[in-house]
């Protein structure tokens, strides 16, 4: 069963009551990276290539067809007994970009990120809602405690 979104608010931090929705939680746009080095992913481990920050003008990106990482500015904290689902806004489908994301498991806190796909140049701004983040109820084994924990938050690593 999905959660509410005031029970999803109280896993982001900071949140406001405009970002609260009926089912989960609208995430805004922190920064915006454009992958410049080769990654790796290997049955043995893994390694994320360079990436460098895009210039905002006055907190705004310009961004021209391409992929893009796409950081969120809050810090979500999945709990236990639950797991992590982020879907783009319809608006960012509607000026034609897509978010891709992946399942953040019980126990993950950080700052996450998505590949963002941009099929027609767009601008957005720093603070704009991007993505909502639901919470459903999951059993499971064990709790999330991979290289991603705490990322962006000073207790990573």
């Amino acid at each position: 069963m999905f959660r509410a979104g005031s029970f999803v608010a109280t896993r982001v931090d900071p949140v406001d009551g405009e970002q609260v929705q009926p089912n989960g939680v609208d995430l805004t746009l922190g920064d915006v990276l454009e992958q410049v080095e080769p990654g790796r992913i290997s049955v043995e481990g893994k390694h994320v290539g360079e990436r460098v920050s895009i210039d905002a003008d006055d907190g705004r990106f310009s961004l021209d067809p391409g992929g893009y990482i796409l950081q969120y500015a809050e810090t979500i904290a999945i709990p236990e007994g639950h797991v992590g689902f982020l879907y783009p806004r319809s608006t960012l489908m509607r000026n034609s970009c897509m978010l891709n994301t992946a399942v953040w498991d019980a126990g993950y806190e950080g700052k996450g990120e998505g590949l963002l796909q941009v099929h027609h140049p767009v601008r957005l701004e720093r603070g704009a809602r991007v993505a909502q983040l639901v919470l459903a109820e999951a059993d499971h084994d064990d709790v999330y405690e991979g290289s991603y924990q705490g990322e962006r938050t000073g207790r990573s690593e």
